[in-house]
């Protein structure tokens, strides 16, 4: 095939738009195209220049084909890039995606058909936007047409796809939509021109998971759209790729055609989202024959992301595991109570047209262990979650964070584990050189790679706990406080410590553990209830004996920060006592003794600790305090600037391998 489907491509040049200010002078910032109802993709650094100090600002799109070409207002909704854009600012391939919404509701347009997969198999691509006018054209300065054909040449990490070198660009094509001619897609956005040796670059459409919640939205109303469009006109992108080289060989039957791939995606869009990216991948990989999907792709973060996971090295899904795959979401969905009463539908109408072995397969679909989502009885309190233990298959983010050695001010370095009782050496992310971050922008710098751990590993049975490390010192960083996400959905707290489990531990205790210590966790865990000792005691000094003399179930709780003064010396002298659990408050202390809130915290860890059966529960325990908290929007409350240290040394953080080693 030389070239892309003539309706296909009548289509892709009816959603494309060029983007112009809104008064004075006309000349375009660059292309765009329409993906839903209203809503439009572009490169963030077609609006950045423009949009800067004032990203609400209103603009105009234009397309020949859009509101007979009159222009329309727009506005920014949202884009990928990290704060404020800077002047000349060379904007990264991952951040380099906006959306802008239409002003004006209710007009029509043409929407292209974005790629469900995950994968890129490459081939030939097919690019139009907008581009300024010149002489030659007859109207210097206004926007005219291109079209370019070109071929995807290689991959730049997650997010970019390389352009052969033939390929030539135009300037103000940037955003313009990438067409694959083999599958009627579009894969990608054209990000910039030739430089040197380079044909230019386009962003994968698959970039867009990094919108998070606003992903999901979009897509819903991608693929609603697409799935009421006309069914027999032929002049629509599913009818149109049921006739290209990419497609089923036909309809019905153990073949999956654009328009099965059209039904089930409209219908997957009505469904509530996964809870976490586990359930997609698990489901995909039960309906893939227990085979993963190959490594290097893109994690999924929606039902439509699933479905993208069965393709195989370019060839059309298999009809067999499309259906055990909707099966699985419909079962998924009623063990958490749902009821997806059109998908089970249209999946049970669908297999009566394949043969009796897929049938079987599909009707007979069980959900992978550790997916049925636990049904909690109405009016019962949910249980208390046990913090993970060595070999019991959950998953514990931990974050450690270590002072550049000689910064001042404090800088940090981070680094970023899962222990999921299979290997916690490996680092997933970190920074380990260069100046270090401060901790004023660690939240900023933690949340995109945290955000993408955690959509990993949390499960239906709740998220995963998250433990940071860092030295005693820096104890008081209230990191229970951290939002990891600018904008949370209702249902879900923005604050760390209210959403999962968050503790401390130490970091000088990496490597393996010393013996106090081990002696010491042995007897918490073999106790049971907790018992709260305050310290230091009132009008006292701490000593070492106050730590070392203590029975097994006490916990050490201090009214005061733990990271400088008397309660710097007292958790030091805990930690060598070999103390793994202890509470303390991060907000400071007055200067001339304790007062009655000191009273209202020692007190609420006594209450705390003693309705505590076991050590594990602890931390779930004082989450759910933090929950009320946050509801109850109470600052007073002698929880809520209190820190928890839970250091079990059964898992410990790996030995530091950084130190000097033996020449050769």
């Amino acid at each position: 095939m030389t070239d892309s489907d003539s309706v296909i491509d009548a289509l892709s040049r009816a959603a494309t738009v060029h983007f112009a200010p809104r008064q004075g002078e006309a000349a375009m910032w660059g292309s765009g195209f329409f993906v839903a109802p209203g809503r439009l993709l572009t490169c963030a650094h077609v609006l950045a220049p423009h949009l800067r100090g004032d990203q609400g600002r209103i603009f105009h799109l234009c397309g020949s084909e859009v509101n007979d070409g009159e222009p329309l207002e727009a506005r920014l909704e949202c884009w990928l890039l990290d704060g404020e854009p800077r002047a000349e600012q060379r904007v990264p391939v991952e951040q380099d995606l906006a959306l802008v919404r239409l002003l004006e509701a209710g007009v029509e347009h043409e929407c292209v058909w974005l790629t469900d997969r995950t994968d890129y198999p490459g081939g030939r691509g097919i690019v139009q936007g907008y581009r300024p006018g010149t002489a030659a054209d007859g109207c210097p300065g206004r926007a005219v047409r291109w079209k370019a054909a070109a071929r995807i040449n290689g991959f730049d990490d997650d997010h970019g796809m390389r352009f052969r070198p033939e390929a030539e660009f135009p300037r103000g094509g940037s955003g313009s939509p990438v067409l694959d001619a083999h599958t009627g897609a579009v894969v990608g956005i054209l990000k910039s021109r030739r430089s040197g040796r380079d044909g230019g670059m386009a962003i994968a459409a698959t970039a867009l998971r990094r919108f998070g919640s606003a992903y999901q939205t979009l897509m819903a109303a991608h693929d609603r759209w697409h799935g009421q469009s006309p069914k027999v006109s032929g002049h629509n992108w599913i009818e149109r790729q049921h006739q290209l080289p990419g497609a089923g060989l036909h309809s019905g039957g153990d073949q999956w055609s654009p328009r099965d791939r059209r039904e089930a995606l409209n219908l997957l869009s009505a469904v509530r989202p996964p809870a976490a990216i586990r359930p997609v991948v698990e489901l995909a990989k039960k309906a893939r024959g227990g085979v993963a999907a190959p490594p290097g792709q893109l994690l999924p973060r929606i039902w439509r992301d699933g479905h993208g996971l069965l393709y195989e090295a370019g060839q059309p899904v298999a009809a067999i595991a499309a259906l055990h795959y909707l099966q699985l979401v419909v079962e998924y969905e009623r063990s958490r109570g749902g009821d997806p009463v059109a998908l089970a539908d249209w999946v049970a109408r669908r297999l009566q047209e394949v043969p009796r072995i897929v049938h079987t397969v599909v009707t007979q679909a069980t959900l992978p262990p550790g997916l049925v989502h636990p049904r909690t009885p109405e009016g019962q309190d949910r249980t208390v979650v046990r913090y993970p233990c060595p070999g019991d298959g959950s998953a514990v983010v931990i974050v450690e964070l270590e002072p550049v050695c000689d910064a001042r001010p404090v800088r940090f370095y981070w680094r970023i584990r899962v222990d999921d009782g299979q290997d916690v050496n490996e680092p997933l992310h970190e920074e380990q050189t260069g100046d270090g971050v401060p901790p004023e922008q660690l939240v900023q710098k933690l949340r995109g790679p945290l955000d993408e751990v955690f959509a990993s590993v949390d499960s239906p049975d709740g998220p995963a706990p998250l433990e940071v490390a860092l030295p005693a010192d820096h104890f008081d960083t209230a990191v229970h406080r951290w939002q990891l996400t600018e904008m949370a959905r209702l249902h879900h707290p923005a604050y760390v410590g209210v959403r999962r489990m968050v503790v401390l531990r130490d970091l000088a205790r990496r490597g393996k553990p010393d013996a106090v210590w081990q002696r010491r966790w042995e007897g918490v865990l073999a106790a049971g209830a907790l018992t709260a000792f305050r310290t230091p005691p009132q009008r006292q000094v701490p000593r070492p004996r106050h730590f070392e003399e203590l029975p097994p179930a006490a916990v050490p709780v201090l009214c005061r920060p733990a990271g400088s003064g008397v309660g710097r010396r007292a958790i030091g002298m805990a930690l060598q006592a070999g103390h793994g659990i202890a509470l303390w408050h991060t907000d400071g202390h007055p200067d001339h003794g304790c007062t009655e809130f000191c009273d209202d915290i020692h007190n609420g860890a006594a209450l705390l600790l003693s309705g505590t059966e076991g050590a594990a529960e602890l931390p779930d325990r004082l989450r759910r305090i933090r929950d009320d908290i946050s509801g109850s929007r109470n600052s007073r409350h002698w929880a809520e600037g209190v820190a928890m240290l839970y250091d079990d040394p059964s898992r410990p953080l790996p030995a530091d391998d950084t130190g000097p080693v033996d020449s050769p």
